[in-house]
């Protein structure tokens, strides 16, 4: 087994999941099995309560585990399936070491950081790597915060238990350029390093995140003063057009080749990288289409990761360039807004919380219905399909749903019986993987070309069951349920050419080489409803 840490710093957000996540696709296609996990120092139990503004969406894993966007990265990029024991918090160790405390576990001991708080982040990296060749474990924060001393102790305690030859420490850091003095500056890299150092930790491997080319003059600078091979100095640009370029640029800098020399392994290089393929694909599309994604943390590029991969992704699959128009919920609800549709070859209304914009959802679902628009709701997109629905078809007068007011003259949308008389807010939703049976012959069932599947849920409300059949009868069909509890999972409109909506969140199973099912039948749709669009045009101009 063997282990690949990586730190962060200068300062946060240089990419550390992508480069983790990037640097264990690169030992896939060498044939290593890889899982990669994320240590998160903040207080928080998990992100599952925090806002999409403070911390981007919140990622669900097979098990339910609410966990950081970086764990879509490592799925994303990788083949194997994580679980909550790839997320660890500040807030889990120190409840864990509470619980402990107060069973007596420690048998009448002190309870401090070392060694009890580092033993439990041991365990943990321990626990985390089981049945693959290579963990790679991410340090959130950077490096000098005080919260997250404790897990660069333990990774030093760790490395001094298992060996160094087993061991390899990766620091991401920052080399800016100074326009005014018109070069890049190692300083920042220098000092960090030497924060390192004083925990007791030498990187084997700097990542230099830069926006400029760095020459060999800069990279010996770094070698020496870092005490790192010229080798392991390794540049890191932003790439040109997709996050799935980066393996090919780590490649190219020979990142993985150095891993397997300080690993001590030999593996010959991959005769057939997957990753090309997909970036041909992404460069060069054959086709192209206009999505809109209406919600309302639209200026928040992170608070809809996921679905943004996903489309991207579905992209891919049908050899398409997909230009995502993000359109706030709100501004659908003023006078004109619905023009911003009109451009549109297909319109996408993700999960979300709470009230705010809801009414712009909910024209938006009626404007797809109506003009014959492909429509794909996740989720709240359900939930808003069948809101209007229920509105503007069966004509029930004050159909909604009770998160959005207390008492709705129609109920449609309901709380689960089991939420009623929950009161926390932590991990207390309908959490993790469920199964869904589909009907035959939906559009559901097309996709996903299987009678059974299991999707990634992460609500609390539900379709009321008690308007299920008068739903059928005005012509929306119950294309998936959950057969052990029989809850609507997805929905279709008969006299539609595609809108389907789904209670789950299918972008949590998305990858770059494997569309999710479903994503890549709805940008099907748009490029169908485009060229029926375009074959129309060219009617009407041949009658004139």
């Amino acid at each position: 087994m063997k282990y690949i840490f990586v730190t962060g710093g200068v300062v946060s957000s240089l990419g550390k999941g992508l480069t983790a996540a990037a640097l264990g696709a690169l030992l896939e296609l060498r044939g290593l099995s890889v899982r990669i996990q994320k240590f998160d120092p903040y207080l928080n139990v998990d992100p599952g309560t925090m806002s999409p503004f403070q911390h981007g969406e919140v990622y669900v894993l097979e098990d339910g585990a609410e966990t950081d966007l970086d764990l879509g990265h490592y799925e994303r990029f990788t083949s194997g399936k994580l679980s909550r024991l790839n997320s660890l918090s500040s807030g889990q160790v120190y409840e864990s070491v509470i619980q402990k405390e107060r069973r007596g576990d420690y048998l009448g001991k002190t309870v401090q950081v070392i060694p009890h708080v580092t033993n439990e982040i041991k365990d943990r990296i321990y626990a985390g790597g089981k049945g693959a060749d290579v963990l790679i474990t991410e340090i959130g924060g950077t490096t000098g915060d005080i919260e997250g001393l404790p897990f660069l102790e333990a990774m030093r305690q760790f490395a001094l238990e298992i060996g160094r030859r087993d061991v390899i420490f990766i620091h991401v850091t920052l080399v800016p350029f100074l326009k005014a003095a018109g070069e890049l500056k190692t300083k920042p890299t220098q000092q960090s390093v030497a924060k390192l150092r004083e925990i007791g930790i030498q990187p084997d491997i700097l990542v230099c995140r830069t926006d400029h080319p760095l020459d060999h003059s800069l990279r010996d600078k770094l070698s020496m003063f870092c005490n790192v091979p010229v080798k392991a100095v390794i540049e890191c640009r932003d790439v040109d057009h997709s996050i799935y370029e980066l393996p090919l640029a780590l490649q190219k800098e020979g990142l993985d080749a150095l891993v397997f020399d300080l690993f001590g392994m030999k593996c010959p290089p991959p005769t057939k990288n997957v990753w090309n393929q997909v970036v041909g694909r992404i460069l060069n599309p054959a086709h192209e289409v206009n999505i809109g994604v209406v919600g309302k943390y639209i200026e928040l590029q992170d608070a809809y990761k996921s679905v943004y991969e996903s489309i991207a992704h579905a992209g891919i699959a049908n050899n398409c360039r997909v230009n995502t128009v993000r359109i706030d919920a709100e501004d659908l609800e003023k006078k004109g807004g619905l023009n911003i549709l009109r451009k549109l070859d297909g319109i996408l209304v993700p999960g979300g919380f709470g009230d705010r914009g809801t009414e712009g959802k909910i024209a938006a679902a009626k404007y797809a219905r109506e003009h014959k628009i492909p429509y794909y709701g996740l989720c709240l997109g359900l939930q808003i399909a069948v809101i209007e629905f229920c509105r503007n078809v069966l004509k029930l007068k004050g159909a909604g749903s009770v998160e959005f007011e207390a008492n709705p003259v129609h109920p449609v949308i309901n709380m689960m019986e089991e939420q009623k008389k929950i009161i926390d807010k932590g991990a207390t939703m309908r959490l993790g993987s469920y199964e869904c049976a589909l009907t035959p012959g939906s559009h559901a069932h097309h996709a996903y070309k299987s009678s059974h599947v299991r999707e990634r849920h992460r609500h609390r409300y539900e379709v009321n069951n008690d308007y299920v059949t008068q739903l059928q009868k005005g012509g929306m069909v119950i294309s998936g349920i959950n057969p052990r509890r029989n809850l609507v999972e997805i929905i279709e409109l008969k006299d539609h050419p595609w809108f389907v909506a789904v209670q789950f969140h299918p972008e949590f199973q998305s990858k770059p080489n494997q569309a999710h099912p479903l994503f890549a039948a709805f940008i099907a749709a748009t490029l169908k409803f485009q060229k029926a669009g375009k074959a129309s045009l060219k009617k009407v101009s041949r009658k004139k």
